[in-house]
């Protein structure tokens, strides 16, 4: 929907894109997507990088899957193999060959002023200077601030406030929604390969979803999904100056104060309250009912009901206990 996709491509020549790849493939077999072990259907090529992800990697569907050597045991038997030495850059690569202009935001032609289309908005209020792309959807009673830019096919739900100096792209945003000034929605995630000589930018073919009833303070950015989606739960709020990185999921009914920073592909439960500053890092478990304290650094994985602080972050009693010895 937001980003034009090539192919379908024969699985030898994803193969060949493929970094350092030593499987042999035949031309006769298509690959129709590329997508996460999760969603993947029998058309699909996906990607097992990490032992973190074994149990979804038993149960992928996908007809092909990028892996490594030492990986490769825990697919199906009828998943296909292509073994590689760095999955990340090979599945960059073959991500740019479904989705060639993915690894960047590309200027979106199709902007107009919202004076020029508001006819088809009649139940939508708009400020000055707004510009809106094509197959835009907005429902009745929305409020769209001066200066704001929609751009293609992103869909904003009925009585939702959107503020001044807000871009909004690659998103769905439900009813009820709020988005304060200077938000950005739907930007392409920091994701890339290292390299001695030059990076390597990996494609964010996802999307950001913010469910019913969320908010969203000032001067805070999502970040869409690289291969799968952005997920701010139903009546989530998050303060300011919070950034939020591709394939984040956060649950419904949570608190996030100001300044808050959430790494990449960590999943965050429902009714969970952050405090300022606080950082999360990437691909991590946070259970429903948490509670971590202001300026944390979360490092590994939390279960429910739990509250924590400090760094690395402990369990708060342990925390106080620490503290209190150190006066």
């Amino acid at each position: 929907m937001f980003f034009e996709k090539k192919g379908p491509h024969t699985l030898k020549k994803v193969s060949n894109i493929c970094e350092n790849s030593d499987s042999k493939h035949s031309e006769s077999i298509k690959i129709d997507d590329i997508r996460d072990l999760s969603s993947a259907s029998i058309k699909d090529i996906t990607f097992f990088h990490s032992l973190k992800y074994k149990s979804e990697a038993k149960k992928t569907k996908a007809l092909a899957c990028i892996t490594k050597k030492e990986l490769e045991k825990y697919l199906p038997e009828k998943c296909l193999k292509i073994l590689v030495k760095n999955v990340l850059l090979s599945v960059a690569k073959v991500g740019i060959l479904f989705y060639p202009n993915s690894d960047i935001d590309p200027l979106d032609n199709s902007l107009l002023p919202s004076d020029e289309v508001k006819n088809k908005y009649k139940n939508v209020v708009f400020g000055k200077n707004v510009l809106v792309g094509k197959n835009v959807q907005i429902g009745k009673n929305t409020v769209i601030g001066n200066n704001t830019i929609v751009e293609h096919d992103v869909q904003i739900g009925e009585n939702c406030h959107i503020g001044s100096f807000v871009s909004i792209k690659n998103s769905i945003l439900e009813n009820d929604v709020l988005l304060q000034d200077n938000v950005k929605i739907g930007v392409k995630g920091f994701g890339f390969i290292p390299d001695p000589n030059k990076n390597f930018r990996a494609p964010h073919i996802g999307k950001v979803v913010v469910k019913r009833g969320s908010e969203v303070g000032s001067g805070s950015t999502i970040d869409r999904g690289s291969m799968t989606d952005t997920i701010i739960g139903e009546n989530t709020f998050i303060d300011n100056q919070v950034h939020i990185a591709h394939n984040v999921k956060i649950g419904k009914n949570c608190m996030i104060a100001g300044q808050v920073g959430f790494a990449g592909s960590s999943n965050i439960g429902n009714n969970v309250v952050i405090g300022g500053q606080a950082g999360i890092s990437g691909h991590l478990n946070i259970g429903n009912n948490v509670s971590i304290g202001g300026g944390s650094g979360v490092i590994k994985d939390i279960p429910d009901n739990t509250k924590v602080m400090g760094y690395p972050s402990i369990e708060f009693k342990e925390f106080i206990k620490k503290w209190k010895s150190n006066e």
